[in-house]
């Protein structure tokens, strides 16, 4: 089973004669290595370049283990360029050469040379890519597959494919493997031995029990705003360990290195500010998610937000969590003021949406407490909904575009028209 992964060959092509190292960061295991040395060398045979101006290194390889020598891959690249037409420099998993940003660096003034590399994510990172390459990095961020990449591939009845996409994500070996115990044990073990690993490796962490109990309490939470101080409440009452808010800070910044977890902050809408007190967290990946949990805890309508949240970041939109004051009166006609929540505020350049995600509206009720926060906020940006229970979209009564969740996922709709 192969997945074209076409939006992303797409960014490789229009990077190409940027003048920049391009960069592909990403999870572990979300398919940089196969998209650089399989899909995208294809696409340039197609294209018409020559396999020899095409200059592959894997320094994973045992093969290659001499290449690992900075100089010695240099004279390697070197003595393959032959003429003055233009090469295609392909490096996987760079970061195991030693002064690798010194060998990179020497290709940005050669003008016939195209270099795309790959990193583990352990020990190369997006915020690497910024500070290494005087400015002339250009990262091109990889996910796990979308739901549509997912059932372009897998096909099934859209609710069976959905189920299976919720309970065991989009990591691509994962797709592959037919039975449930085989995808379950799978991700278990990459937890553990690559996810896990690399973090306590890459930033020295000693406590390997404190990270895990931490990925722990924020995968049973996902969507719950949250902090460091109350976490590291939690680990008190819960798991009897005394870990400080600031090395909580520290581990989940961690997290986020690694891509294991992306943030929404928190945003007040009227004063158009963020709000630093509390964030919400999500899981880069569902299957890796709930084989942290032993796949307990899978409720359809936090999965149903963590997906819509990956789904906005694989667009390369901006993600937050709306916050909207609101006034009523109670019964003693006392004026109350309520802090309404947005699931996600979108911005893209000047344009902005909000979203919330709602698993079911099965009632006028349901409805109007959904809408309730988008109706509070006096801007006139498009205002949605996501309905899982919903086969068509259209705008209701208030003027809130309700939009059916399979066709949102599987692009048959344009948010922002």
């Amino acid at each position: 089973m192969v997945f074209g992964r076409k939006s992303y060959l797409e960014q490789l092509h229009r990077a190409d004669g940027n003048g920049m190292i391009k960069v592909i960061t990403g999870i572990r295991r979300c398919g940089k290595s196969f998209l650089l040395f399989n899909l995208f060398h294809k696409e340039l045979l197609t294209r018409g370049i020559n396999e020899d101006h095409i200059i592959k290194v894997n320094l994973e390889d045992r093969r290659n283990k001499k290449l690992r020598d900075p100089d010695a891959l240099l004279r390697h690249i070197d003595g393959l360029m032959k003429d003055a037409g233009k090469y295609y420099i392909l490096i996987d998993e760079i970061q195991l050469v030693k002064e690798f940003e010194d060998v990179l660096n020497s290709y940005l003034g050669i003008s016939n040379a195209e270099v795309y590399v790959t990193g583990s994510n352990a020990k190369f990172l997006s915020k690497d890519v910024i500070t290494e390459f005087r400015g002339r990095g250009w990262e091109i961020r990889i996910h796990p597959l979308s739901f549509s990449e997912y059932y372009d591939a897998v096909g099934r009845e859209k609710a069976e494919a959905l189920d299976m996409y919720y309970r065991y994500g989009g990591l691509p070996a994962v797709a592959q493997f037919e039975r449930a115990d085989d995808k379950q044990n799978y991700l278990r073990e990459i937890f553990e031995t690559v996810y896990l690993k690399d973090v306590l490796e890459r930033n020295h962490l000693k406590n390997a029990e404190g990270l895990r109990e931490l990925v722990r309490i924020l995968a049973s939470g996902i969507g719950a705003s949250t902090n460091a101080r109350r976490i590291s409440n939690t680990f008190k009452s819960a798991a009897g360990l005394d870990i400080t808010p600031a090395t909580i800070a520290k581990y989940i910044e961690c997290l986020q290195d690694a891509f294991i977890i992306g943030e929404a902050l928190r945003y007040d809408i009227k004063g158009r500010k963020y709000i630093g007190s509390e964030t919400k967290y999500y899981f880069e990946d569902m299957g890796i998610r709930n084989a942290i949990l032993d796949f307990r805890q899978i409720e359809a309508t936090h999965a149903m937000e963590n997906v819509i949240y990956n789904e906005l970041c694989q667009n390369g939109f901006s993600v937050d969590v709306g916050l909207v004051e609101s006034y009523r009166r109670d019964h003693n006609n006392v004026i109350q003021r309520r802090n309404l929540e947005i699931d996600f505020v979108v911005n893209r350049h000047d344009e902005r949406l909000y979203i919330q995600s709602a698993y079911a509206l099965p009632s006028k009720e349901k409805v109007d407490q959904e809408q309730d926060s988008l109706l509070h906020v006096a801007d006139g940006f498009r205002k949605i909904i996501i309905a899982g229970d919903r086969f068509s979209t259209a705008y209701n009564d208030a003027g809130i575009l309700v939009v059916g969740l399979y066709d949102f996922l599987l692009g048959k709709i344009d948010l922002w028209k």
